[in-house]
C-alpha cells in the first residue's frame, strides 16, 4: 500500500491515506492489529506483545466516506 491515488471500491471516488487515532492517557497513538486472541493483563487490561502488533493505515473516500483499513508495518510512526 502506498500513498498513490486509488479509487474507492464503492463509488470510484478518490481515496486518501490516513489513520484511526487511539487515545491512551495523554497520548494519541496509531491503532494496531494484534495477532491472536486478546489476553488479560493485570496492569494494562490487555496484553500487547510488541512483536505481534502491526500498525493500521486507513484510507478514506473523499466522495462517500468509505473507510478501508490495512495492517502493515509501513503505517507506523516515522
Amino acid at each position: 500500500m502506498s500513498v498513490n491515488v486509488r479509487s474507492c471500491p464503492k463509488c470510484q471516488g478518490n481515496i486518501v491515506q490516513g489513520f484511526v487515532a487511539d487515545h491512551a492517557a495523554a497520548q494519541v497513538v496509531v491503532s494496531t492489529w494484534v495477532e491472536g486472541p486478546p489476553e488479560k493483563s493485570f496492569w494494562h487490561g490487555t496484553k500487547l506483545p510488541q512483536e505481534k502488533c502491526i500498525p493500521i493505515g486507513t484510507f478514506r473516500c473523499a466522495a462517500c466516506g468509505y473507510l478501508e483499513s490495512y495492517a502493515r508495518p509501513e503505517f507506523g510512526r516515522k
